[in-house]
């Protein structure tokens, strides 16, 4: 079980960040337009993305030395680091959703969701290297119900991003609300780094 909340609360962590997959997805809720479609398809990818970093490092694991994984823990450290210093300093803009409801076809909205989900380069680093990489020495079992709890959060944030979007709309734009979704992300992920330099230490 505590694999599994503290998988959901690190994917949590990572996917509340405002970016264009998601203002993308509260968008299509405004226009009642695909909702279901670009939410199961952001959830899926999310999915497929988190178990594509686990099982990529539980694999490369079994070849780590106790340098290279030294190394790998050192570049955690220095993601993280930036992670936390661009929380930080992050400016939230007056985002201007466009209400108007614009023809599209199943077709295009796929390709466009696709497009916001696989073209984003920080689906690679957050999702892929970090979760990979902070759960490098879970056991395999572990590993599953990390990825699990990672997979959920994604699924239930973008279900309600998606139908909750008239609601949220209101509160994405006020700088209040995201410094209070920064505030926990910055203090959640300055406990995972002081987690991964505790190990790194042991392994000097």
């Amino acid at each position: 079980m505590e694999y599994l909340v503290l998988g959901f609360f690190t994917g949590l962590s990572l996917i509340l960040a405002i970016g264009a997959q998601n203002i993308f997805v509260i968008e299509q809720g405004l226009k009642k337009q695909y909702v279901f479609l670009v939410c199961i398809i952001c959830s899926i990818s999310d999915f497929l993305l988190i178990f594509l970093g686990l099982f990529l490092f539980h694999y490369f694991n079994q070849y780590f030395s106790s340098t290279v994984e030294l190394a790998f823990n050192i570049l955690l450290i220095i993601f993280l680091t930036h992670f936390i210093y661009s929380k930080i300093n992050e400016r939230i803009e007056k985002i201007d959703f466009n209400k108007k409801i614009e023809i599209i076809s199943i077709k295009n909205i796929i390709l466009k969701t696709l497009g916001f989900t696989y073209l984003n380069p920080h689906v690679y680093s957050d999702t892929v290297f970090f979760l990979g990489n902070f759960s490098k020495n879970f056991l395999i079992y572990e590993k599953v119900k990390f990825g699990i709890g990672a997979s959920i959060a994604s699924f239930l944030f973008f279900f309600s991003i998606g139908y909750m979007s008239s609601y949220l709309s209101k509160y994405v734009q006020h700088q209040n609300t995201w410094s209070i979704i920064n505030k926990f992300i910055i203090i959640y992920m300055s406990l995972i780094i002081f987690f991964v330099f505790e190990e790194t230490i042991k392994l000097i």
